[in-house]
């Protein structure tokens, strides 16, 4: 069963930073795409950054450039999202995700198949 909890987030100022992390289950994480996603009130929930394999080529948001970075440990079959600048339209319900790299072929959330639970970041002074 494949299974992916996430945990790390909170309340932060602006211009801090918080960390995610995902822990996976029930499958072998490099065979898979990982995806971090967010969604804000009243918005759709938008792509942050997709890992599409377990090579470090990452694609991230526009709005995310340079300040949030993802990596994943195989061995501890953890994916991170490290959250650097942050700023108030920052703050969402933050999920990772995961789908089989094979099938994999953009960064929206239709394309993922298994998603943790979410874990809400709020950026507020």
């Amino acid at each position: 069963q494949v299974q992916l909890v996430e945990s790390g987030g909170g309340l932060v100022q602006p211009g801090g930073s918080l960390r995610l992390s995902c822990v996976v289950s029930g499958f072998t994480l490099g065979y898979y795409a990982i995806g971090w996603f967010r969604q804000a009130p009243g918005k759709e929930r938008e792509g942050v950054s997709c890992s599409p394999d377990s090579s470090g080529r990452t694609i991230y948001a526009d709005s995310v450039k340079g300040r949030f970075t993802t990596s994943r440990d195989n061995a501890k079959n953890t994916v991170y999202l490290q959250m650097n600048s942050l700023r108030p339209e920052d703050t969402a319900v933050y999920y990772c995700a995961a789908q089989p790299r094979l099938t994999f072929r953009q960064c929206v959330p239709g394309e993922f198949a298994s998603w943790g639970q979410g874990n809400q970041v709020t950026v507020s002074s």
